[in-house]
C-alpha cells in the first residue's frame, strides 16, 4: 500500500493566484512558483539568488492542447529569469505565463547537481510527452559521482511528487494498465476495462481508468481521420498531435491503431480521438462485463461507497 505524504503549502501574499511555496517533510528541497505577472516580487525572494532548477510554463502558441515548457538551471535563478523576461528579439522567451523554481533549503545544491538534474528532467519530460519542450534535445550530463547521482535521483522523485500538486502535470509518471487487452475470452478481462465500438468503421477500443487518468490501450483502433466539421468542444488538435507523434499509427491497409498506451484527461477526450469527432465518453464507453455505460458504472461505484 502506498504511503501518504505531507506537503506544506504557503500562500506568500495570501492569495491563491500569487506566489506559493511548497515543501515536503524530510526533503531539503524548496519550491517557489507564481505567475509571470508576479515576477517583480518573485525575483526579490532569497530563493532566487540560489542555485536551482526552474520551469517556464505557458500555452503552446501553435495551438497544441499540451503546455509548452522550458527547463533550465542556474546558480543565480533570479538573474536568469530576468533574461528570459526580455522581449524575444532580445534573447527572452514570450510563451511563458508561469514560473516554478526548485532550490535547496540547506543550499547544498551545486552547479554540477543542477546540470545533472536539468539533463534528467528534460529527458523525462520528453519521454512522457505531457508537454511541448522548448529546450530541444537534452544534453546528457554524467560528470557526477555515483553517490551524488543517487541523491539527485531522490531529489527528482520529490519534484515529480510536488509539481502536480501545484498544477504542473508534465513530469507526472504514467501508471501502466494492469492488463493489456488481447484477443482473449471475456473471462480474463478485469471489470475495470471499458470498450468502445463503432461497427460502421470496424473500430474497437479498450481503456482502463488508473490513477485518475483514462488510458486507451495499445492496439485499440481509431478513426482514420478527424471527421467532424464542428469546432465546439473539438479535440481535433489532440487527434492531430497524437497522429504526428505516432501514437495513432496507420498501417498499409489504412487502419489506424494506438501504437502504445495513451492517457487522456477524461473519457470524452479518449472517445473523441477514437471516434474522430466530439463524443460523450460517459455514454459511449461501456464496461465489458456488465455492459453498463461509464456513467452508469461510475454512479454504481459512488453509491456503493456511500452505502
Amino acid at each position: 500500500m502506498t504511503q501518504g505524504r505531507s506537503i506544506r503549502l504557503f500562500l506568500v501574499d495570501g492569495t491563491p493566484n500569487g506566489l506559493l511555496t511548497a515543501e515536503i517533510m524530510n526533503w531539503t528541497g524548496h519550491v517557489l512558483t507564481g505567475p509571470r505577472t508576479k515576477l517583480t516580487e518573485l525575483v526579490q525572494r532569497p530563493e532566487c539568488g540560489r542555485t536551482g532548477i526552474y520551469f517556464l510554463v505557458g500555452p503552446d502558441l501553435e495551438g497544441s492542447p499540451r503546455p509548452q515548457v522550458y527547463i533550465g538551471e542556474s546558480d543565480d535563478v533570479g538573474t536568469r529569469l530576468k533574461q528570459h523576461n526580455r522581449p524575444e528579439d532580445k534573447g527572452g522567451k514570450d510563451f511563458w505565463e508561469k514560473v516554478c523554481l526548485v532550490t535547496s533549503k540547506d543550499q547544498n545544491l551545486t552547479k554540477a547537481h543542477v546540470k545533472y538534474l536539468e539533463s534528467l528532467l528534460i529527458q523525462s519530460a520528453g519521454e512522457l510527452g505531457r508537454c511541448k519542450l522548448a529546450n530541444g534535445t537534452a544534453h546528457e550530463y554524467i560528470n557526477l559521482p555515483e553517490s551524488d547521482r543517487a541523491d539527485m535521483a531522490f531529489f527528482m522523485e520529490q519534484i515529480r511528487t510536488v509539481l502536480p500538486v501545484l498544477g504542473l502535470d508534465f513530469l507526472r509518471q504514467r501508471q501502466h494498465p494492469l492488463t493489456q487487452i488481447r484477443v482473449e475470452p471475456v473471462q480474463s478481462v478485469p471489470l475495470t476495462t471499458f470498450e468502445l465500438k463503432i461497427p460502421k468503421y470496424k473500430i474497437t477500443a479498450w481503456a482502463q481508468e488508473i490513477d485518475g487518468e483514462f488510458i486507451v490501450l495499445s492496439g485499440s483502433k481509431a478513426r482514420e481521420r478527424w471527421a467532424s466539421n464542428t469546432d465546439y468542444a473539438s479535440y481535433r488538435p489532440l487527434y492531430e498531435q497524437l497522429t504526428e507523434e505516432g501514437v495513432l499509427a496507420c498501417d498499409e491497409q489504412g487502419i489506424v491503431s494506438f501504437s502504445r498506451d495513451h492517457a487522456f484527461s477524461s473519457p470524452s477526450a479518449a472517445a473523441a480521438v477514437v471516434s474522430g469527432r466530439p463524443a460523450n465518453g460517459r455514454t459511449v464507453w461501456v464496461e465489458r462485463h456488465s455492459r453498463k455505460t461509464y456513467g452508469e458504472w461510475q454512479d454504481q461505484q459512488v453509491n456503493a461507497a456511500l452505502s
